[in-house]
């Protein structure tokens, strides 16, 4: 075959070190829109990026050029960096390490893309706790639950 065709949709999640609620309304689209850049600068596709205090989801159209490891890495340190660059919290900003790994076909990509608009709404009824072990269970993922989020020691 002379090309290479491919058609790949994951949806990435990842929240703050500990779910610290701190990405705030004055900054978080701009914050998302970065997020977005990224996922493109690297060969991606970005569907959306949308969020709420302490976590973000991503429908991106994966491109065979990367691995999604290399890409959550490139994306979870380059935002972490901007916001960090940007000085718009006094703390230092942190994600939590991993991420969590979505993949769909086409026929569910504009549902996928709704629920990411709807974060605001859909999380005045649900923690990202619930809604995260839901997406595993969802999907079959085997985890261990002392392993799935980093707490305040």
């Amino acid at each position: 075959m002379a090309n290479s065709y491919t058609q790949m949709y994951i949806q990435a999640v990842f929240a703050v070190k500990y779910r610290n609620a701190i990405i705030d309304k004055s900054w978080k689209d701009e914050m998302h829109t970065n997020i977005g850049q990224l996922v493109t600068e690297c060969g991606c596709k970005s569907m959306i990026v949308n969020g709420v205090e302490d976590h973000v989801h991503c429908l991106i159209g994966l491109k065979p050029i990367i691995s999604v490891a290399d890409l959550m890495q490139v994306v979870k340190a380059r935002s972490s960096k901007w916001v960090n660059d940007s000085k718009i919290i006094t703390s230092r900003f942190e994600w939590q390490s991993g991420y969590g790994a979505f993949s769909y076909s086409q026929s569910n990509v504009d549902a996928v893309y709704k629920y990411i608009q709807n974060q605001v709404e859909h999380h005045k009824n649900q923690t990202f706790k619930s809604e995260y072990l839901e997406m595993l269970n969802k999907f079959e993922i085997e985890y261990d639950e002392k392993y799935l989020f980093e707490d305040l020691i």
